[in-house]
Order: C-alpha cells, then sequence, then structure tokens
C-alpha cells in the first residue's frame, strides 16, 4: 500500500485511512496528515515588507534599534550581510558593523 503514511508516534507502516485521517493499527494512534506535514514544514521568515528572508540574505535595518549596553543605536538603514535564520523571538542572527554578533527580529529589516 504506497498510499499509506508510517504513524508518527510508533513508526508502523501498517495503517489505514479513517475518513480525513490515518490510524494505527499497531498502537491505536490517529492522526490528520495534512497537519503532521503543516508541523513539519520549515517556518517562512518574512521581512517589513512581506519579502521572505532567506540564510545568507543581505538586509537593512529600517528603524533606529536601541541596543542594551551600547552608548548607541543601531541606525536606520545599516545594512546586515549575511544573515542566519533562527527559531525563537529573535529570528535573525547577524553581525553588525560597529556591534558585533547579535539577534534581530525580522519585523525591522527588509531585504537588500
Amino acid at each position: 500500500m504506497p498510499d499509506t503514511l508510517p504513524c508518527p508516534e510508533c513508526r508502523s507502516s501498517i495503517t489505514y485511512p479513517t475518513g480525513t485521517s490515518q490510524m494505527c493499527a499497531e498502537c491505536g494512534h490517529e492522526w490528520n496528515p495534512e497537519e503532521v506535514a503543516a508541523a513539519n514544514a520549515p517556518a517562512v521568515v518574512k521581512d517589513a515588507n512581506g519579502n521572505v528572508l532567506q540564510d545568507g540574505d543581505d538586509v537593512v535595518v529600517v528603524k533606529d534599534l536601541p541596543v542594551k549596553g551600547a552608548p548607541k543605536a543601531i541606525k536606520a538603514g545599516t545594512k546586515v550581510r549575511g544573515i542566519r535564520l533562527v527559531d525563537g523571538d529573535h529570528n535573525i542572527d547577524c553581525k553588525v558593523d560597529g556591534f558585533g554578533a547579535m539577534a534581530l527580529k525580522s519585523e525591522f529589516v527588509k531585504k537588500a
């Protein structure tokens, strides 16, 4: 049966469809394959303008961002090169010239 999916709980291949969901014959787990696929899909990170960001993109800061412990803020228009996307609230890791390594929120940058 190539149209059945393995169970996400026990990885058994003995599953069968039950309408809109799948059921495992071995452990009894029932799941919706669409929800499992959506949960396993990579998160999409968008900038302030709604453009999709990817690892290695260059971005520009759109507003002055105060930096805790620094005497000055990161000014709007500062270009940040080679970003790395991560999970969490601050979803961009980068190095900002004059400030060093830091984490930024994607809503305060736009794709360069």
